[in-house]
């Protein structure tokens, strides 16, 4: 299951002081997501998809908010623009035990722009600063900011520096940059991670000018290669959609990062019926909710088509069971 990349190791890379992460991503980084992820690699850092103020303090908190224990270290990231209303959900965060507040200054989506806060929020570094004095006052874990270099049709250079000191300067610490600008006119979500183009050098410009901050980059990260290149410019790295497409890049970054014997995909697939049948039996969960994730394990093996076509289609019968997970299974035997 496991690709060799035989990779050497770089002496410039301190992975003791680097730490990985997969990226928010709505609709996927769900509960049931992070545990399986949380199976494949001990050691990377999860984040929620992005949840507004208002499902919080309006809604279900419980419905957002719940998650499993083995999914530390997981960060919930907060989608909103309000102070008072971020401090009061950072505070609900850190009682349901979260080891960090992220707050999204990244999505460029019409929805969220119509909310005031994403990527639009870049454009007001001061309000942004207020949240995050607000939040910082609120709890005792880190508050972060996800973001990117840019918007429209700035320069880059000098927005990112405003941007980056006055956030700091109110007592955000960590920066997670998505090294690409994002153009709140014009381009849809899915458009903005692939038309803009991607430039390592500003955020690396960033980290060596403030060496006080912690730095992490996000962007078209797809290989074991592309995260240790990025580990000697960066005190993090963030991959998005590749982890979840191909869940067996986890694998291979526990094995060849963290230098430990992952867990073999067979094993996690079976570690995932107990965990099933638990969801189903204490919140009513579907099979097809948690499944889903599954999809890409065996991404590139023999049989994974097999694999996708069974997950696909038969945890939504009415009479699916787990095990047909071990069914499946055989297909990629």
């Amino acid at each position: 299951m496991i690709k060799s990349t035989a990779i050497q190791e770089d002496e410039s890379v301190n992975t003791q002081a680097s730490h990985i992460s997969v990226a928010p991503m709505m609709d996927w980084t769900d509960r049931h997501c992070r545990y399986f992820h949380r199976l494949l690699s001990p050691n990377i850092r999860l984040y929620t998809e992005m949840v507004t103020t208002g499902a919080i303090i309006h809604g279900d908190a419980d419905r957002y908010l719940r998650f499993n224990p083995e999914e530390h270290y997981v960060a919930l990231q907060l989608g909103g623009s309000e102070p008072q209303d971020m401090a009061e959900c950072a505070r609900i965060g850190e009682q349901y035990g979260y080891d960090e507040i992220n707050i999204n200054c990244g999505c460029p989506s019409e929805r969220v722009q119509k909310g005031a806060f994403g990527a639009c929020l870049m454009s007001e570094p001061d309000t942004v600063a207020r949240n995050v004095e607000a939040m910082v006052k609120a709890v005792k874990i880190p508050v972060t900011v996800k973001c990117r270099i840019g918007i429209d049709d700035v320069e880059e250079g000098p927005f990112l520096r405003r941007f980056v000191k006055t956030v700091s300067e109110a007592g955000c610490n960590m920066f997670i940059i998505h090294a690409r600008k994002a153009w709140l006119k014009g381009l849809s979500p899915k458009e903005n991670r692939e038309i803009p183009p991607i430039d390592y050098t500003l955020p690396a410009a960033i980290k060596r000018e403030n060496p006080h901050l912690e730095i992490a980059v996000n962007g078209q990260v797809k290989t074991v290669e592309d995260t240790t290149t990025h580990m000697q410019n960066f005190d993090g790295v963030m991959i998005g959609r590749e982890a979840y497409q191909n869940p067996g890049l986890l694998l291979e970054l526990e094995r060849d990062i963290y230098g430990n014997t992952p867990i073999s995909a067979e094993d996690a697939v079976l570690r995932m019926i107990p965990y099933i049948e638990q969801q189903a039996r204490d919140h009513g969960t579907p099979m097809k909710s948690i499944t889903r994730h599954m999809l890409g394990l065996f991404q590139g093996e023999r049989g994974a088509r097999l694999w996708r076509r069974t997950l696909s289609t038969q945890p939504h019968l009415e009479d699916a069971h787990s095990t047909l997970l071990a069914e499946a299974l055989k297909a990629v035997a």
